[in-house]
């Protein structure tokens, strides 16, 4: 029997928390650069004093372990330092979707039982509207990028700069279980109130390692390291904005953090700051293409992770066209969120199969134990053919939703987190997402994957996006109802034809040819970018 191992009464276990990501960007690096909008520069070294300085201005508040603190904020260095001193203390930070409605803002304050929240001036009349039915919040600090006189009902504790300035650069951040919650924020899915998960500075740790050994350990392609110049284009309330603030501080690469978002200040800022890796949904990249600079910026240094919806192969192609390297990523809410990266190691592909492994969902990060299943939990064959659902397990899963045993126990059902996604894997390891249990298109009998049809029509020249969801019908029971916005006039005939090319090639069964397509000005999205289907359903149904 092999016996524990023993340790001296004087050893240190080494927790691992979130303070430990300071170490040694902080010490090894200090004149390293953080910016805001290209207007205010920190040094790490002035990073840390200022974590320190809020960890002692929250503590003069009477901010202790256990307690939640929200933060309402676009992406800021402000934002990266809640990221810190909130739980370094043993508070939970609760990230707070400013994208919600009202009423679900309200729902997730009071749910989470904030006792402080930290709010953006911009913010102020929301609260000011829903104040009067907020349970549990003691105080509200207020956030602004430039200091001047507010007139507000809301009781405010300080301005945060002013509370930095009076606060000291120094504390001494104790050791408690890693166990211990450090993160809450809620779901954004389109059914019912949000849902809250949360993570502990153990899980929020092992993401960070995790995510950057998949990263660092690439060859050439998707490869992120310490000369690289990081921005989040992804909202810091979104899962830690993908957990990838944890990751650049911990590498110690100079930072960049935009606010709130426009597309001219985004390209501007990647041209200025020479910004080499970033991260966003589908949406963000449209918005991009459509500013008058894009077509004038050099990309050919930029890195992108695509997430959160499945990226358009017409997409990718675009933007590697622009010398990008841009590749898939996957997760949810749920998972922290990093579970693959579409990385590349082959070589002397074509520009096709290159274009159609990075729109893959990729390959399972390390420590990521990931299974497509069927309904009895059985592993479907590796073939890229066979589908089931994506299960998985992985250190940084949440564990349950908070306060919520029902939802709990069917998202663990069977020992594995159930994403909901129906998938395959092909002998290699790459896994793709063929779509959304609930997405799935049933014709006749047979299953047609919504997202493979979008990225079909996405590649017509004239197609800007496309959303296609499941319309009822008589005969087929479904039939796939292609929701498109155009660049350039085209009739839905031309769209069917182009989708016939594919079935021709036996790249779609024929069931896609039953497609009826709807020109639309728009497409609904929720509140992080994500296709709205549900909205669409009830819209166009």
């Amino acid at each position: 029997m092999t016996d524990l191992i023993q340790k001296t009464q004087s050893a240190y276990s080494y927790p691992l928390l979130i303070k430990n990501l300071l170490y040694s960007p902080v010490a090894d690096n200090p004149q390293q650069q953080i910016i805001y909008r290209g207007e205010q520069t920190f040094s790490y070294q002035e990073f840390r004093q200022r974590v320190c300085r809020l960890a002692n201005a929250l503590s003069a508040l009477g901010v202790k372990r256990g307690d939640t603190v929200a933060v309402m904020d676009w992406d800021s260095h402000r934002y990266l330092e809640c990221f810190f001193a909130i739980p370094m203390i043993g508070a939970v930070l609760h990230t707070v979707n400013i994208k919600l409605s009202p009423e679900q803002i309200l729902y997730t304050i009071n749910h989470a039982e904030d006792d402080y929240i930290l709010v953006n001036e911009e913010f102020l009349p929301l609260i000011e509207q829903i104040r009067g039915r907020i349970d549990m919040v003691k105080g509200y600090m207020v956030l602004q990028d430039s200091p001047k006189e507010i007139s507000t009902s809301v009781p405010l504790v300080g301005e945060y700069e002013k509370l930095l300035e009076t606060a000291d650069d120094s504390f001494d951040f104790p050791d408690f279980d890693e166990n211990t919650r450090a993160t809450t924020f809620y779901t954004t899915g389109t059914t019912g109130m949000p849902k809250g998960v949360f993570f502990s500075h153990r899980q929020l740790v092992l993401h960070t390692l995790g995510t950057l050994a998949a990263l660092s350990s690439a060859g050439k392609q998707g490869r992120f390291h310490k000369n690289d110049v990081y921005m989040p284009i992804t909202p810091m309330f979104h899962v830690h904005a993908w957990g990838f603030p944890y990751i650049a501080t911990f590498v110690g690469v100079k930072q960049v953090y935009p606010g709130k978002y426009a597309p001219a200040k985004l390209l501007q800022l990647i041209k200025d700051e020479e910004v080499t890796f970033s991260h966003c949904v589908p949406t963000i990249l449209h918005m991009l293409m459509n500013d008058p600079a894009f077509n004038d910026l050099d990309l050919s240094n930029w890195k992108v992770v695509i997430g959160g919806a499945a990226m358009p192969k017409g997409l990718c192609r675009l933007f590697l066209q622009k010398g990008a390297d841009i590749f898939s990523g996957y997760g949810m809410s749920e998972t922290c969120p990093v579970l693959t990266l579409a990385q590349i190691d082959e070589e002397d592909l074509s520009e096709d199969q290159e274009v159609n492994l990075r729109c893959k969902t990729g390959r399972s990060l390390p420590l990521v134990d990931i299974r497509i299943v069927d309904n009895d939990m059985n592993d479907v064959k590796n073939d890229g053919n066979a589908v089931g659902e994506l299960v998985v397990r992985a250190p940084w899963l949440t564990q349950a939703y908070l306060k919520d045993k029902r939802n709990s126990e069917v998202l663990w059902e069977g020992g594995y987190l159930h994403t909901g996604d129906v998938a395959n894997r092909d002998a290699r390891g790459y896994i793709s997402i063929t779509d959304r249990i609930k997405d799935v298109i049933k014709i006749g009998g047979e299953w047609v994957s919504s997202l493979e049809l979008e990225d079909v029509i996405s590649v017509h020249e004239s197609v800007s996006e496309v959303a296609v969801i499941g319309s009822p019908d008589d005969k087929w029971g479904e039939r796939p109802l292609a929701l498109v916005v155009t660049k350039n006039e085209v009739t839905d005939k031309e769209i069917i034809k182009h989708v016939q090319g594919f079935v021709d090639k036996g790249l779609l069964t024929k069931q896609a040819l039953l497609v009826r397509v709807k020109f639309v000005g728009e497409i609904d999205k929720t509140s992080v970018g994500k296709m709205n289907k549900k909205l669409l359903r009830e819209k166009h149904l």
